[in-house]
């Protein structure tokens, strides 16, 4: 069943992340869904910086399409598919290895949906009369 939690604030995004952040493993993939401005890239930036460090720079992956963390819960990479243009990219990008074997944040992960794992979390981001709502699709318990 679906759970949807109302963020009525950048500090609500940022909790929700480090509350699914500190019940994962690896692996694990979480793909981010969602317009812009609807709080992807801050709700990844909170879940990084929660296993990394508070003070840990998380620069959007927009143009190296992925950043990768080391934790002690095991790696992490923050995929940012907007720019791709043909799943084939993919590929490249050493993407399926990624989601069977790391924690894996994917935002913008519609051209990939072909390659997600059946087992992921899906968090779809949106904003209604101007609250922004986050939608879980948990497709397995761990």
């Amino acid at each position: 069943m679906d759970k949807v939690i109302k963020l009525p604030s950048e500090k609500d995004t940022i909790a929700l992340a480090h509350e699914i952040a500190k019940d994962v493993s690896a692996p694990t993939c979480i793909a981010l869904f969602g317009n812009l401005g609807t709080g992807k890239t801050t709700f990844a930036r909170a879940f990084i910086q929660s296993l990394v460090g508070e003070d840990t720079i998380v620069p959007s992956p927009t143009f190296t399409i992925v950043q990768t963390y080391e934790t002690a819960k095991g790696e992490i990479a923050h995929f940012d598919l907007y720019r791709l243009s043909d799943p084939d990219e993919l590929t490249e990008i050493d993407f399926e290895e990624y989601t069977q074997n790391e924690i894996t944040l994917i935002e913008w992960p519609e051209i990939a949906m072909d390659y997600l794992p059946k087992k992921r979390i899906e968090i779809h981001l949106s904003i209604e009369n101007g609250t922004h709502i986050a939608t879980i699709k948990n497709d397995y318990t761990q």
